[in-house]
């Protein structure tokens, strides 16, 4: 296994629009495998494949408080199932450091391939449904930070983009 990169908005890869997974094989498994060291390691909750730079329609979600219910979503889409909407604080290791209130569905069906190439469906709500969400939102090259004002955006892409600049000085 290994740690990968993650890319830091405003990084025009993360913008990318990740293509479907046509069979899942070694290489995907060992994939999902460094992507959920590296989402452990950063340490958060989920994430995508694009946030890697690879392109792909893959996710990793832990919100277990100990860190033992790991999901691995390949291929995942999902079904808004209610007119509730969940109001919580997002953040994202495309995006570190910040916080922003962001209004998504309270639950959802998710629909997706598991390591073994199996279709499943199961009914997410709360922090779950948040961040498959969230997660699914990068593969489709959109950040949380879409979702606040074009101020609040470009005050958080300004002091990335500092930090970059004194990180690679």
């Amino acid at each position: 296994m290994a740690v990968l990169d993650i890319l830091e908005f405003p990084d025009s890869r993360l913008r990318i629009k990740a293509t479907p997974i046509e069979k899942v094989d070694d290489s995907i498994r060992k994939l999902a495998n460094d992507m959920l060291e590296t989402m452990y390691q950063a340490p958060g909750i989920g994430l995508a494949a694009t946030q890697v730079n690879v392109h792909k329609r893959i996710v990793v979600i832990d919100v277990s408080e100990d860190k033992s219910q790991p999901y691995v979503l390949i291929n995942p889409e999902f079904k808004v199932l209610t007119d509730k909407l969940d109001h919580m604080q997002e953040g994202c290791l495309s995006v570190p450091g910040f916080y922003e209130d962001v209004t998504r569905p309270e639950r959802i069906k998710l629909t997706a391939l598991n390591l073994d190439g199996e279709q499943f469906t199961m009914e997410c709500e709360g922090l779950l449904a948040v961040c498959v969400q969230h997660e699914i939102d990068h593969l489709n090259g959109k950040l949380f930070v879409d979702y606040i004002s074009p101020l609040k955006r470009n005050r958080i892409k300004k002091k990335l983009e500092k930090q970059h600049r004194f990180q690679t000085a």
